[in-house]
């Protein structure tokens, strides 16, 4: 089939005199050779991306000075899933969270994901609608990036993705409202410029063992399997506020505990096991050296033991006698001598 040419103006209204291009079923006849020869052109309908942008949600990606580099990656790949998102410098750890506030307002946002890292090993992300709230913050654990999965699923840049929420989120009044507030920001806009009229992929959020489990997976269009193509995070929730970065708490975690209570308990259970190690030690020596103190003494040696005969006792008055030696003392060697000379 020949290339058709494409009119201009084609998302204008469309010319009803003009041909459409005709989809013929199994074995009917094609049109005729002499009709597209005579007019080689038709008019393709406008895509479907050409409507009104109406949500101007804007979401702003970024963190503070101290992240590693799992946390930046984790960064990219979010912000390579959604179009609708934007970038900014690391903020200084010695300002406030307010001062993100005013970062929102600078690049015209009113959604932000805030990753905050402390001690270089510990990770916090705050989902905040910014300024006037509610914003929630979460400690992020078990991060695994697009490079370091290398799953088998792929899909196409900008495209807009379905969101999957867990049926525990409609059941406690804290997870609806943290589904409202994910709904909010992961969500691509319709009509967006940099997004794709597409939907191929599908972000969902399970709650198990008390954490948001996040996961992305490719729609397979064949069998319409799911494939996963990463990233793949965990979000234990720490606190949910009135506000945005701050305000009245609305909802505090009673089974939150954290990295530093954790890594202590660690700690104290190590030093524990070398005391108890210690103490084992101990016993099993005191109890050699008592084993070796009853080999010495004889148990059985008292079976066969009679007490004896009394016998009265005599007191002695006077000094005993001295007694007489019976062998003839030797003279000694002088005496001898003098013995001799007589």
């Amino acid at each position: 089939m020949s290339a058709f040419k494409r009119k201009r103006g084609g998302r204008g209204p469309v010319d009803k005199k003009a041909k459409k291009a005709k989809i013929v079923a199994d074995g009917g006849e094609a049109p005729r050779e002499t009709e597209r020869e005579e007019k080689n052109e038709i008019t393709v309908p406008a895509p479907v991306s050409s409507g009104k942008w109406t949500n101007k949600e804007r979401v702003l990606i970024f963190s503070s000075r101290g992240i590693n580099f799992r946390t930046r990656h984790l960064m990219q790949d979010l912000r390579t899933m959604m179009p609708h998102s934007k970038a900014d410098t690391k903020m200084d750890r010695k300002d406030k969270l307010f001062v993100v506030n005013e970062v929102c307002e600078i690049k015209n946002c009113n959604k932000c994901l805030f990753f905050e890292a402390k001690k270089k090993q510990d990770l916090y992300m705050w989902v905040s609608n910014s300024p006037h709230g509610p914003s929630a913050k979460f400690l992020v654990q078990n991060i695994h990036t697009l490079a370091e999965l290398k799953m088998t699923g792929n899909c196409l840049k900008g495209s807009r993705p379905l969101l999957s929420f867990d049926p525990k989120f409609d059941k406690e009044p804290q997870y609806a409202l943290l589904k409202e507030l994910f709904i909010q920001t992961f969500s691509t806009p319709r009509y967006h410029p940099k997004s794709q009229p597409f939907v191929d992929h599908v972000f969902t959020f399970t709650i198990a063992d008390n954490r948001i489990w996040f996961r992305n997976y490719q729609i397979i269009e064949e069998d319409a399997s799911l494939v996963e193509i990463g990233p793949r995070f965990v979000l234990n929730l720490i606190k949910i506020f009135q506000g945005s970065f701050g305000g009245p708490t609305l909802y505090e975690n009673p089974g939150f505990q954290s990295p530093n209570m954790h890594r202590r308990e660690i700690r104290l259970a190590a030093a524990a096991k070398v005391r108890e190690k210690q103490m084992v030690k101990e016993m099993q020596k005191m109890k050699r050296t008592d084993t070796k103190v009853d080999l010495v003494r004889d148990i059985t040696a008292d079976v066969f033991l009679t007490p004896a005969e009394e016998k009265p006792v005599h007191i002695e008055t006077e000094a005993p006698e001295p007694k007489v030696s019976k062998k003839k003392q030797k003279p000694f060697k002088r005496q001898r001598m003098q013995m001799a000379r007589r």
